[in-house]
């Protein structure tokens, strides 16, 4: 079911248990616009919000990009002096802080270009699978500008210190292939189904597990690996889950030596 967006170059659409958060704007290789950025909060709000949503999957339109980069058409409009570049962090922050901040795991189903702020954005994501024909790269030392702090702390808390360099001194493309050495991809695909295939295998494994589990995984990791969150709402968390109906199931479930049916509760 497609949901309506303020915008149609984002995509909001729920299968089930899944959310779909897609950039849809394949003429410009999905670059985006200050009108995604706008939309991607949202969205979030929306899917995380939804009663049957447990897990959320990024991905692009068209078959050729991920998200190619920010649209830098819109700059000479949008940050064209100190006043509407301000405007226009401002709804870059959001974004960011909206994916830096979604309690459901997100996976990034990545098919074709992943550059510049869409390497930023598959960064956000839990998990990234990628087909074997796409491409990684962050060229701002080809063009003369810098990354934000924040996707570099992402960037180096995925591959490591000397690896991130690496990325960000050449601003090379970096096949599918390099990118799973480096740990930047976690599961590379053949071209085609095999990324729809691959993907639904591991939103099938997150809709089956206990949420309020992989929630407190998510927050904990992400508190550890990047500093986000605070230590107490993640250990009252832990409580929520001790406490939870799905704690009871999950015993019930291993006694009976059934599969667990998980409620969120």
């Amino acid at each position: 079911m497609e949901h309506q967006t303020s915008t149609p170059l984002m995509i909001a659409r729920t299968e089930g248990s899944v959310g779909w958060i897609i950039f849809n704007n394949p003429e410009r290789r999905n670059a985006v616009s200050l009108e995604m950025w706008q939309a991607i909060p949202e969205i979030l709000d929306l899917l995380t919000g939804h009663p049957q949503v447990t897990v959320i999957v990024m991905a692009g339109a068209g078959g050729r990009a991920f998200v190619s980069g920010a649209d830098i058409s819109q700059f000479d409009s949008h940050r064209h002096d100190t006043a509407s570049a301000g405007r226009y962090t401002d709804v870059l922050d959001a974004a960011w802080q909206a994916l830096d901040h979604c309690p459901l795991p997100v996976i990034a189903a990545v098919d074709g270009f992943c550059f510049g702020a869409g390497v930023a954005i598959a960064l956000r994501a839990d998990l990234r699978v990628a087909t074997a024909g796409s491409s990684f790269s962050i060229p701002a030392a080809k063009l003369g500008v810098t990354y934000p702090h924040e996707s570099i702390e992402a960037l180096v808390a995925l591959v490591g210190p000397s690896r991130a360099k690496w990325i960000l001194f050449s601003g090379n493309a970096f096949t599918a292939t390099q990118a799973e050495a480096m740990g930047l991809v976690d599961q590379v695909v053949e071209d085609g189904g095999e990324l729809d295939r691959a993907v639904a295998e591991r939103t099938a494994v997150l809709a089956a597990g206990a949420p309020l589990s992989i929630r407190h995984a998510k927050l904990a990791v992400d508190h550890i690996s990047r500093g986000l969150g605070e230590r107490a709402a993640i250990d009252e968390l832990a409580q929520r889950a001790l406490d939870s109906e799905d704690y009871r199931e999950g015993r019930l479930a291993f006694t009976e030596k059934r599969s667990p049916c998980f409620t969120g509760r």
